[in-house]
């Protein structure tokens, strides 16, 4: 199945729209999968980029597009910083151990 370039950010969209749903159910399995998936389709969007433009339309659509990403993974980051600060505080109160 061929893929326009367009397609592979409204997949990243869809995997950081998801992304968000699993932070706000504070499912972080579910998180990282999706980040995963994110990871690909990054991927695969670079190499599709190496052969194919965007039209001047698919552009305008690109940056609303990457707005609602970049809306979403700053929801995700405050969703995900109480999780990291407790993690970080875990870790500090922990003795060290010296070898």
């Amino acid at each position: 199945m061929s893929h326009m370039l367009i397609d592979y950010y409204k997949a990243i969209e869809d995997s950081s729209v998801k992304m968000l749903r699993a932070a706000q159910q504070e499912d972080w399995d579910e998180v990282v999968r999706h980040e995963g998936a994110c990871a690909v389709l990054i991927e695969q969007l670079r190499h599709q980029a190496q052969t194919e433009q965007l039209t001047a339309e698919q552009r305008k659509e690109k940056a609303r597009i990457m707005q609602r990403i970049l809306r979403n993974d700053a929801e995700i980051r405050c969703l995900t910083e109480p999780w990291l600060t407790q993690f970080e505080y875990m870790l500090e109160s922990r003795p060290q151990l010296l070898h």
